[in-house]
C-alpha cells in the first residue's frame, strides 16, 4: 500500500493563489470591456490617474503605476496621438507634465460608464463593508511590499 502524503496548504498561501487566480482573468476581462474604447489597461490606468488627481510627470505615472519610465512613455505617446493628453507647462522647462484634453475628459467619462458596469456586475454579492475592508487589506499588503 502506498501511503499518500497529505499536505496542508496554509492560508497566507491560499490568499496569494487566489489573488493570482483572480488577477489574470480580470485583467482579461478588463481589456474585453476598454476594447470596446479602443483603449488597453495601461492607457486606461494614465486616464484614471489623469482625471482623478490632475496633470502629472512622466516619473509621477510610472511610479503610480509601478512600471518604468520608457514603458509611460509610449503610453502617453499613443494617448497623445489619440488626442487624450497633452503637455502643459511645469514648474521646470525640463519637466513633462501631462494633462487630459477635453476629447480624453470626455472619453474618460464615456469610459468610466462601461467599467463602473463591469466592475458592479463582478462584486455583486459583496457588500460595501466587504469591499471596504478588502480595500484596506490591499493597501497594507502593497505599502509591505515597498517598503
Amino acid at each position: 500500500m502506498i501511503k499518500k502524503e497529505v499536505f496542508h496548504i496554509k492560508t497566507f498561501q491560499k490568499f496569494f493563489h487566489q489573488f493570482l487566480m483572480l488577477y489574470r482573468p480580470f485583467e482579461n476581462r478588463l481589456n474585453m470591456e476598454l476594447s470596446k474604447h479602443d483603449l488597453y489597461r495601461a492607457q486606461w490606468s494614465i486616464l484614471y490617474y489623469l482625471a482623478n488627481f490632475g496633470s502629472a510627470t512622466l516619473v509621477e505615472l510610472s511610479n503610480y503605476l509601478s512600471v518604468e519610465k520608457p514603458t509611460v512613455t509610449r503610453t502617453i505617446t499613443r494617448l497623445e496621438e489619440l488626442g487624450y493628453v497633452q503637455h502643459v507647462p511645469g514648474k521646470d522647462r525640463r519637466e513633462k507634465r501631462m494633462e487630459l484634453t477635453e476629447v480624453g475628459k470626455k472619453i474618460h467619462q464615456e469610459v468610466r460608464v462601461t467599467i463602473d458596469e463591469f466592475e458592479q456586475d463582478i462584486l455583486k454579492g459583496i457588500s460595501e463593508e466587504e469591499q471596504l475592508e478588502a480595500i484596506r487589506i490591499m493597501k497594507e499588503i502593497r505599502n509591505n511590499i515597498l517598503k
